[in-house]
């Protein structure tokens, strides 16, 4: 494979490129900037049936990715590809962050596990030493559309991808703040105007009241992020 890599361990290997397939990021798949492999954990699985779940021990509700069948999909990914990092989505990992999704950019790739049911044996992430991380405190139905998303927010910082690197400063939390407010044309739109800043071409202020308008929206929706701001 050439470029930047991701493996994917999905039940679900339909479920991609999905829409990586598209626009920006799927050019930039055709060009080879970044190669995508998915692998089906079912293709581990020892019975007719391709069976890769199993009651929890201890009892409960749902069902568990066994140890077995995941371990055997992760060693297929990790052949040859051990610098790349082994990430297993879950509510209960460590929220992800744009450094972290920087830091995966910079890399050589990712491999991601996608539970499904009720998740994955421990043991088999605690063998394979997976660094688990979450994208918020909800629960989706499976560890997909996380993928998707973590590999969307990596992919978009790779060189190539985005039309124009300047852009990407400037987003949310590349600085530690919100991103400021945006506006075209038409300069008015149902009685309300565009800030009168602007439309000045006075750069310097523009530059200053787009800073200002980034803390004051941090401060008022992620405290938590302002407060971070403040102390460094």
């Amino acid at each position: 494979m050439s470029g930047w890599t991701a493996k994917v361990l999905t039940i679900f290997p339909e479920m991609f490129p999905g829409p990586l397939g598209c626009s920006l990021a799927g050019t930039a798949l055709e060009k080879g900037i970044w190669a995508l492999e998915t692998v089906d954990i079912r293709d581990f699985a020892s019975d007719k049936h391709r069976s890769v779940d199993d009651a929890p021990f201890g009892g409960g509700p749902g069902m568990v990715m066994r140890p077995d069948v995941v371990d055997g999909a992760i060693r297929s990914a990790r052949d040859g590809n051990a610098d790349l990092p082994f990430i297993y989505l879950t509510p209960r990992g460590r929220p992800l962050g744009q450094k972290r999704v920087a830091e995966l950019a910079a890399g050589p790739g990712v491999i991601l596990l996608c539970g499904r049911f009720e998740g994955v044996d421990q043991r088999v992430l605690e063998a394979q030493d997976a660094e688990e991380i979450s994208l918020g405190d909800f629960v989706l139905s499976g560890g997909e559309p996380a993928a998707l998303v973590v590999l969307d927010a990596c992919l978009r910082l790779l060189p190539g991808v985005m039309g124009k690197d300047a852009s990407l400063e400037e987003e949310s939390f590349e600085r530690g703040l919100l991103e400021y407010p945006h506006y075209t044309r038409p300069q008015e739109w149902q009685g309300r105007k565009v800030p009168e800043v602007l439309v000045s071409g006075h750069h310097e202020k523009i530059a200053t009241w787009r800073q200002r308008q980034a803390e004051e929206i941090t401060r008022e929706r992620r405290p938590d992020l302002w407060a971070e701001h403040e102390r460094t």
